[in-house]
């Protein structure tokens, strides 16, 4: 499993330029919440499917939305933005 900064350095290495800010509310979101690095993982990669771009404050209440629901795992993560039509992926 990837660190956040270590997920960070694939995704540039895939062509998706995230700018300072956005790399700010990921460890933000990430450290706000107490997610795991798995979990924040998780929300970068739904929400760049999602918005087709990276949305701080969409990245942010959908880790804190997968945390209050405690939802451990990508799988779980998955699953649960399936059930509850968040998201279209």
């Amino acid at each position: 499993m990837r660190t956040v900064d270590e997920y960070i350095q694939f995704l540039q290495g895939k062509g998706f330029q995230l700018q300072e800010d956005a790399i700010g509310f990921i460890q933000f979101g990430k450290h706000y919440t107490n997610a795991s690095d798995e979990l924040a993982n998780t929300a970068i990669e739904l929400t760049l499917k999602a918005q087709k771009k990276f949305d701080g404050s969409f990245y942010v209440s959908l880790l804190e939305m997968l945390v209050s629901n405690q939802i451990k795992t990508r799988p779980e993560a998955i699953q649960y933005v399936k059930e509850k039509q968040l998201l279209s992926i």
